[in-house]
């Protein structure tokens, strides 16, 4: 019988693969545990050269090939998976980010001022350097054009908690 996995396994499995593969057997058995551990949660970080943001789309235009994740303690599990790889994963297993689109804080730089904006991300497409989502915009301006910027893509299946990125954002700009 094949079991489905949900996203945080997906997500494991994406970074523990190549990490065991790459630092031998000790780590084998590190990424074993971290497999098995449901509770873990993960942001994930996606960078690219310059964004544009117009009627509910992002276009992230010369994005990394990776993408960051990491966790918070107690865990402070840190990987790459490819960027490729987590857009065909998207909607993969019963808890799929498909199922339950993250939240997610853009960093744009335009000009020498940063601008961040909450967004709930859906739908994403990846062709050669050029990653687009479909967006709600949950926070911030509605459109938006600039350089160098940074995804932050929430913890999975804490949307908008205080330990959240869209909830630490919101908290940022209220104390403003």
């Amino acid at each position: 019988m094949k079991k489905e996995l949900n996203r945080r396994e997906i997500i494991g499995l994406m970074g523990a693969v190549p990490l065991a593969a790459a630092l031998g057997s000790t780590s084998k058995a590190h990424a074993q545990d971290n497999e098995d551990d449901s509770g873990v949660d993960y942001l994930f970080v996606q960078t690219a050269k310059d964004i544009t943001l117009k009627g509910g789309v992002l276009t992230m235009n010369g994005v990394g090939s990776s993408t960051l994740y990491f966790s918070d303690r107690p865990d402070r599990i840190v990987g790459h998976a490819r960027t490729d790889h987590f857009t065909a994963n998207w909607g993969t297993g019963d808890d799929s980010f498909a199922a339950v689109p993250p939240n997610a804080a853009l960093s744009i730089l335009v000009g020498d001022e940063p601008q961040d904006i909450v967004v709930m991300l859906k739908n994403p497409r990846l062709k050669s350097d050029t990653l687009v989502y479909d967006v709600d915009i949950l926070e911030g301006n509605k459109e938006a054009t600039g350089g160098a910027s940074a995804l932050f893509i929430d913890t999975l299946g804490r949307p908008m908690t205080p330990v959240s990125v869209a909830g630490v954002a919101r908290r940022t700009r209220r104390r403003r």
